[in-house]
């Protein structure tokens, strides 16, 4: 039996824990790297089944066709291989494609009107001498908090001739307007979009002109610049990524209209169950069963999205650069 000194078990000691800690700093960074998959696990799980999935399945079903065997399809189902075919059938649909247009044309005028309305009253608030800005942000904000089902049958009351107030005061002029007439229910549609959206767009410009450094205003109040030389120099140029960042949405959001259509179309006989394309591909799915064609409909209207909004993010940065 050998005795081991002191100075022996200190040192064994000491190269043992040295030993030690590499595996507990691979735990700890194992651990570390693990955290936030776990964390994001549960969303990503909601975001694959309830985005993802049903982006593969409405493809694959715009590519399939259904065969009913029987009168009422109790010889069998059968779904072969389709290629274009609903896709031909969506572009054949005269009404469709109206309404595809019918979107364009409202997009064109809705949308530019909007940003420059948010873009004005983000000015507004955010200049030396607004009063109360919080107040103003807090109610232009408000109609973006009402869902459009509820913003629509309150602005329905505003157009349907006996029940609204604006009939009586137009009265008074001599004018007889036609707020659900053929010729300008989509402008009454786009009046209830603009009042909705306009506040939530307003903040998002807001956010961006917070973000501008304040030594550019103590600049150009030193050089004796206006506040209308202050707008067009340092705020406008500085909050163009805002300005791109609404007008893309305010795109998207165009043909993607739908419950506005839906509930005005209860009172304005001239919308029809295919005004608008998210209206068409609803009422070919649930309307005639034919959901193949919806879902082609369906692809149709986010593909026409996508180059719309590829197409304006290109003008932009070729007119940046």
């Amino acid at each position: 039996m050998t005795a081991t000194s002191p100075t022996a078990r200190t040192g064994q000691v000491a190269s043992a824990q040295p030993s030690a800690r590499p595996g507990k700093r691979g735990d700890r960074t194992g651990a570390a790297s693990r955290a936030p998959w776990l964390l994001l696990a549960p969303f990503l799980a909601l975001f694959i089944l309830t985005f993802v999935l049903p982006i593969f399945v409405a493809v694959g079903s715009s590519f399939t066709k259904v065969t009913r065997s029987g009168l009422f399809g109790e010889a069998g189902v059968k779904s072969e291989f389709a290629g274009f075919s609903n896709y031909a059938q969506a572009l054949a649909d005269g009404s469709f494609v109206a309404s595809i247009g019918r979107m364009l044309l409202f997009g064109v005028v809705q949308v530019p009107v909007m940003i420059v309305l948010c873009t004005v009253l983000a000015l507004m608030l955010e200049s030396a001498s607004a009063k109360w800005p919080g107040f103003f942000r807090a109610a232009y904000f408000l109609p973006y908090g009402v869902p459009g089902v509820i913003a629509t049958i309150l602005w329905s009351f505003l157009y349907v001739p006996g029940l609204s107030p604006l009939f009586d005061v137009a009265a008074l002029v001599g004018l007889t307007p036609d707020f659900l007439g053929a010729n300008t229910v989509l402008w009454s549609i786009a009046n209830i979009v603009t009042w909705s959206y306009t506040g939530y767009n307003m903040l998002i410009i807001v956010a961006q002109l917070k973000a501008i450094p304040g030594e550019l205003y103590e600049a150009a109040k030193v050089d004796g610049a206006s506040t209308w030389r202050v707008a067009l120099s340092i705020q406008l140029p500085l909050i163009r990524p805002a300005l791109v960042l609404t007008t893309v949405f305010s795109i998207i959001g165009t043909l993607q209209l739908f419950a506005e259509a839906q509930v005005l179309k209860t009172v304005a006989p001239t919308i029809d169950s295919q005004y608008t394309p998210n209206l068409s591909a609803y009422t070919t799915a649930f309307a005639y069963n034919d959901y193949n064609v919806a879902a082609a409909q369906a692809v149709l209207i986010a593909v026409a999205a996508f180059v719309l909004s590829f197409a304006f993010l290109k003008f932009t940065n070729r007119k940046s650069s």
